[in-house]
């Protein structure tokens, strides 16, 4: 895993383009700053948007899976691909949507934690097994999935897992360092 003092190797842009001023706006609005990954995608607006537009459905209110388990299975797979900015932005989500940091310390060594309901661990054990190269995906745990989602929430889940694999190794493999979001503390809360 690199430092967090690593330079990227290939630069950010210092300019974003016009077209991703929507998204800008919106990122400072709320988290007081432009996203680091948003001074990459920037080099291909259209892309960027298709992407935001995404993950943007994923992470719908209407969505057939828990707020609470999307938010673990992302920050799972950050873990997985040792992508600091993934961990960083996905565990403040994840902590918001819990209301605290349990799960969030506790994400790392999850099949070793009791706070996790059994929908939780099956979604958990489906990230590792989908992150695997390649993919690992058994028998039983299809089983498990079968008993705590239906069909069209296993495909949901599946595109989002595939997104966080895809969004964490795009900023792994280009050093896009944490943005200190989530401040990993015993007794502070995540920075909103």
């Amino acid at each position: 895993m690199k430092t967090k003092n690593s330079t990227p190797w290939v630069a950010p842009l210092d300019a974003l383009p016009a077209s991703l001023r929507p998204i800008v706006a919106m990122q400072e609005k709320h988290f007081g700053s432009v996203l680091n990954p948003t001074r990459w995608w920037g080099r291909f607006p259209y892309l960027f948007w298709l992407v935001a537009l995404f993950v943007g459905f994923l992470e719908r209110r209407r969505s057939g899976i828990d707020p609470v388990v999307r938010s673990l299975v992302m920050t799972r797979v950050s873990q997985q691909c040792c992508c600091e900015f993934c961990i960083d932005a996905n565990s403040l989500r994840l902590a918001e949507r819990s209301g605290s940091m349990d799960k969030v310390l506790a994400v790392a060594n999850w099949r070793e934690e009791t706070l996790f309901t059994p929908e939780e661990q099956a979604a958990l054990a489906y990230a590792d097994a989908m992150t695997a190269t390649p993919p690992l995906i058994s028998d039983a745990l299809k089983a498990e999935l079968k008993g705590h989602f239906d069909d069209k929430t296993l495909t949901e889940l599946t595109a989002l897992i595939a997104f966080q694999n895809l969004s964490a190794r795009f900023n792994a493999a280009l050093d896009i360092p944490a943005q200190g979001l989530c401040v990993n503390q015993p007794g502070k809360q995540p920075h909103v």
